[in-house]
């Protein structure tokens, strides 16, 4: 068990500018991946007024062992005015490209589907020309609900793997590796022109071959884009950090990934699945 974050984790400390959008986005209530999940990479991305946006609330249905984002208690409202705040947000910011991703709503029918139509709808008319990428729960692997979210045409669709098929029951109790890959795999025969992206958090005692394992199932299941980062416990109350992987191993990882034919990897301590994504977006489609 590790405690101690090695010296390649040292952050950037909030400046004035990323104290503002803190206080702006608290105003307008309205919630961040960055905030709630405690990202390493808040203060950076917040100096540059760029943020991932948490819809569906701020509390989910899903109890998973590493996730910093509050838990459901109760009934849990839904808010159906959020879409055009986060809208709103977008514009103010000046946003050319943003990331959406929710909670898990396994409360809601269809997990909250509508909620994304509906802001990727207010996004297009408040900011016609900003791009959208959005990063999905598992929606419990439902065809036409993945089917509703694929037809608003996101430039990018995420859906996070997040650990090797072992820890699944440790990591993710109410998720399912094979359902997660299902997702990939229904967005790529749904439409195929859409750039597939998912994450894997290291460090929670994945072995070698499993990790390569889940790569070549990503990649078997249409994902283009991969993501390798260090899983960071929230609290003592989290899994617990096995161990702490080198930026030198990120990068062998990243050689592998490449090898086994992803069209863009980002592998680091500190990579998350929404890190630089308008410069990922980039470089995949320009290529």
């Amino acid at each position: 068990m590790q405690n101690r974050l090695p010296v390649w984790f040292r952050q950037e400390l909030a400046d004035n500018s990323a104290l503002e959008l803190q206080r702006e986005l608290k105003a307008n209530n309205i919630h961040t991946v960055c905030q709630e999940a405690r990202c390493p990479n808040i203060n950076h991305c917040f100096k540059q007024h760029t943020a991932t946006f948490l819809i569906l609330g701020d509390r989910c249905t899903r109890d998973c062992a590493f996730c910093a984002v509050k838990k459901a208690s109760g009934k849990l409202a839904l808010d159906s005015n959020e879409p055009r705040r986060v809208a709103n947000a977008v514009r103010q910011m000046g946003l050319g490209y943003v990331v959406i991703t929710s909670v898990t709503r396994d409360d809601l029918e269809d997990g909250g589907a509508r909620i994304f139509v509906d802001t990727i709808v207010q996004i297009r008319k408040a900011s016609p020309k900003t791009r959208i990428e959005l990063l999905i729960p598992d929606f419990k692997a439902e065809k036409e609900t993945i089917k509703t979210i694929a037809d608003s045409r996101p430039l990018v669709l995420g859906h996070n793997l997040e650990t090797v098929k072992r820890l699944y029951h440790l990591v993710r109790p109410q998720a399912d590796y094979g359902r997660s890959l299902q997702v990939l795999k229904i967005i790529k025969e749904l439409d195929p022109a859409i750039i597939i992206k998912s994450a894997l958090m290291l460090g929670l005692g994945e072995n070698k071959d499993e990790l390569g394992q889940a790569m070549l199932d990503l990649k078997m299941a249409g994902c283009d884009i991969l993501v390798l980062g260090q899983y960071l416990r929230p609290s003592v109350k989290h899994y617990p950090v096995k161990e702490f992987i080198s930026p030198e191993r990120f990068a062998q990882l990243a050689g592998l990934a490449k090898t086994i034919g992803f069209a863009k990897v980002l592998s680091g301590p500190k990579m998350r699945s929404s890190y630089q994504a308008f410069q990922v977006y980039q470089e995949i489609s320009y290529a």
